[in-house]
């Protein structure tokens, strides 16, 4: 392993420039934005590979999660994918144009709506998780198993107060 990457050359130079300053939060959290953009190119790839765009992968695998019949009401998928209502509606529309997804009726609420999967859907979605998995497999490669469970667990515990619901 290389005794510094860019990180710490950036941490150092600010050290140097500004001793008077705690840079700890950038020796985690500049490394944590840096594998983002890696794996966000690995993910704008293995989806492309599908056909797919990242925000198509999003909506089409809560579907595919959420199991037979995969299919989910807007309010669902608002909640899963973290978007406007806005916004969701026009992802389902432009996934109706591309006949990934279909709207029907809620059996169970004549007013209300789901959105469904279609098996194109399906397949391009089946397609990029398997991709996607290959690809992220490789950019933990330099980690052994017990090091990416520690490190799981550890961005867990970071992450646990971001993801909790938020409460009005």
């Amino acid at each position: 392993m290389p005794a510094h990457d860019e990180v710490d050359r950036i941490v150092d130079a600010w050290l140097r420039e500004r001793p008077d300053l705690d840079f700890a939060p950038l020796q985690v959290l500049s490394r944590v934005a840096r594998l983002s953009k890696h794996l966000d190119r690995a993910r704008r790839a293995a989806f492309g590979e599908s056909g797919l765009e990242p925000w198509e992968f999003d909506v089409l695998s809560a579907l595919r999660r959420a199991g037979s019949p995969y299919q989910l009401s807007p309010k669902a998928l608002l909640q899963q994918t973290l978007v406007s209502s806005g916004t969701m509606t026009n992802r389902i529309d432009r996934l109706v144009e591309r006949q990934l997804v279909e709207r029907r009726t809620d059996p169970h609420d004549g007013r209300g709506i789901l959105v469904s999967m279609t098996s194109l859907g399906r397949e391009r979605v089946d397609a990029a998780i398997a991709t996607l998995l290959v690809a992220e497999r490789e950019l933990l490669d330099a980690l052994s198993p017990a090091d990416q469970d520690r490190l799981a667990g550890l961005l867990r515990k970071l992450s646990l107060d971001f993801d909790a619901p938020d409460v009005d």
